[in-house]
């Protein structure tokens, strides 16, 4: 599985409408994305999976567009995973296998059934090139694996492990179709971990990053995450598969974020005690992290929060991983409002 960094051929948005839970503040997370798309576009080509009735609006920021509806727009959870193998006619050659894995919502927590046709319509199209591979018997996303391109792949326990997942599979029989469809020779599971309000169950891209030269970014704790103090021992005892311990960058975090319009409509109970707090305050907090940042040929997509202190600080330390590309800061604060941020919402490809 390739790491981030290397060379990409275009990076998939799939496009904010009506029929999203984004219908509330649709002009607001419609500008993120505008933006997104400006950015990726002048490195690097733009594929928009997006309603019919967009094509026109659509047209100046990508001319690879999918007419097709979606539940949602996390591209980085029900796009294709892409590997790379040598090629049977040229081993000094490698193809690209799109990996289809079946996304369903986060363990049957939202519905996914028109997410999970994205992938088969791109590939029928041909605006994704490589060979199709489904294996959607196997609940996998995006946003809960990081690859160092080396044969090493980083997880949460939290999440590949959490009910309506996979089960009855064992953690064992998990890591072994990792490491078969991944291509993987070793599977790191972080077993510590966690953002008030994240609905993924503890994905990686909200935690923990990998970086080039064993490089690993990370997310700091506050008063209120001390899981995410006890993460940082587990990085700190890693190593690297030729034994050397890896090079650590803490993000801040961000100061707290709540979802105003939840104040007085409390949770569901089975839902809050998904999440695990107990306070009010806390069930509103929102899972704002620096980690889902999203790497793109020459430069690094950092989320900001209005928080010129903490968003200067966490650009800081991102430019010290990738000191030869571009930081640009692009506001997430509309993104966040539905526990999402820049990662999240894209999808790359090579």
């Amino acid at each position: 599985m390739p790491a981030e960094w290397e060379p990409q051929s275009a990076v998939q948005l799939t496009w904010p409408h009506e029929g999203t839970d984004w219908a509330p503040i649709l002009p607001e997370i419609t500008a993120v994305y505008e933006e997104m798309a400006r950015e990726i576009r002048k490195r690097e080509d733009v594929l928009i999976v997006a309603p019919k009735e967009f094509q026109s609006e659509l047209l100046p920021l990508t001319s690879h567009l999918l007419p097709l509806t979606s539940n949602d727009t996390w591209a980085r959870d029900h796009g294709f995973i892409t590997v790379e193998e040598a090629s049977a006619l040229s081993p000094q050659t490698s193809d690209l296998i799109l990996l289809d894995f079946q996304f369903n919502g986060w363990g049957e927590k939202f519905e996914a059934g028109l997410d999970n046709q994205i992938n088969k319509h791109l590939f029928d199209s041909e605006l994704v090139k490589g060979i199709y591979e489904p294996h959607l018997d196997f609940v996998l996303e995006g946003g809960s694996i990081e690859s160092d391109g080396k044969g090493t792949v980083f997880t949460t326990a939290c999440c590949l492990l959490a009910p309506h997942r996979n089960q009855p599979l064992t953690a064992q029989q998990i890591e072994d179709r990792l490491k078969e469809y991944l291509g993987a020779e070793r599977i790191v599971w972080l077993h510590h971990g966690s953002l008030i309000g994240d609905d993924t169950d503890g994905h990686i891209d909200t935690l923990v990053r990998i970086c080039p030269d064993d490089t690993l970014l990370y997310t700091g704790g506050d008063a209120d995450h001390p899981d995410l103090a006890r993460m940082e021992e587990e990085l700190q005892a890693l190593r690297t598969m030729e034994g050397k311990p890896y090079r650590l960058l803490k993000l801040p975090l961000p100061r707290p974020i709540y979802d105003t319009t939840a104040i007085n409509h409390p949770l569901d109970p089975q839902v809050a005690l998904h999440l695990q707090v107990k306070e009010p305050s806390a069930i509103n907090r929102l899972p704002a992290t620096y980690a889902n940042y999203l790497v793109i040929n020459g430069a690094v997509l950092v989320p900001t929060y209005a928080q010129p202190d903490l968003d200067q600080e966490a650009m800081h330390v991102i430019q010290q991983a990738f000191p030869d590309r571009e930081i640009v800061g692009i506001d997430c604060r509309a993104v966040i409002k539905q526990h999402g941020s820049l990662h999240c919402c894209t999808m790359q490809y090579y």
